[in-house]
């Protein structure tokens, strides 16, 4: 798989479903369908019996169409790229660049569908996603979509840590002057960092450390890298905030205490 990487570098994390995956999705979308087929045919059993072949077979051919082409085009079209089978194995259909997909794609893919999968009972999908790194069936190749994994294990929080010899150096500085643009800036690049290529992850530091430079005094110590100096800033930023909102929070419930005491409780309850 070729990994979807951003104009600044970086790696998103879009994890592409594995072919058991896709297999059970598509089993439970045919099933659904052909499921849909029996119960029209069923219901338009007597309108069909009155009707002569040719018309039946037309009737008949109708609701093939509807059930295996037109359904799961409006399905996928309406849900963005989902299905009942989809749903319950945790899977999406989006562009090749990570984008919802439209009517177009989906029509490529049920009418190429309706060939690989009905025609061939499923023979060239199964042939074509074996070889695929992506898994993708014919459809998908052609309507340049593939399908995406939704249940992904949650990343955990990233919290900057100032560096040792930093430590001091940031308790003592002064970074109340720092825009929140830039603040948040700064830390989706902590986040981001490690899945940054290393020419990509040295400049932006070196920009964002240098913008940052303008809010912040004293100068860090000599020899200070872009990247210690973000986290040092960020940490001890993070550590005032977090004091600033316990020094609120505790002020506030002095002041809802001191509101509840008597005479207010008597005033109120007379």
């Amino acid at each position: 798989m070729s990994p979807l990487i951003t104009g600044e570098a970086v790696v998103l994390e879009l994890r592409p479903a594995s072919f058991a995956a896709r297999s059970l999705g598509l089993i439970l979308d045919v099933v659904v369908h052909s499921a849909l087929l029996i119960a029209i045919l069923m219901a338009m059993g007597a309108a069909r019996d009155e009707l002569d072949e040719a018309a039946a077979g037309a009737l008949t051919l109708v609701s093939v169409v509807l059930c295996f082409v037109i359904v799961p085009a409006a399905v996928e079209t309406l849900t963005r790229g989902l299905s009942l089978g989809k749903l319950a194995a945790g899977l999406r259909i989006v562009r090749d660049d990570g984008g919802a997909i439209r009517f177009r794609h989906a029509v490529i893919r049920a009418l190429i569908g309706f060939l690989e999968i009905y025609q061939t009972f499923g023979g060239v999908a199964i042939t074509v996603a074996l070889f695929d790194s992506r898994s993708r069936r014919l459809g998908d190749i052609v309507a340049g979509t593939y399908s995406l994994r939704r249940r992904v294990p949650v990343e955990p929080a990233i919290v900057p840590v100032a560096p040792r010899h930093l430590a001091a150096w940031a308790e003592a500085a002064d970074i109340g002057r720092i825009p929140d643009a830039l603040g948040r800036r700064a830390a989706q690049f902590m986040r981001q960092a490690p899945r940054m290529s290393p020419l990509s992850r040295s400049g932006m530091a070196a920009a964002l450390a240098t913008e940052m430079s303008g809010y912040v005094a004293p100068s860090p110590p000599p020899g200070t890298t872009p990247d210690d100096y973000l986290a040092a800033v960020l940490a001890e930023r993070r550590t005032r905030e977090l004091r600033r909102l316990g020094a609120a929070r505790r002020e506030s419930n002095r002041i809802a205490e001191r509101l509840h005491r008597l005479p207010f409780t008597a005033a109120r309850d007379s």
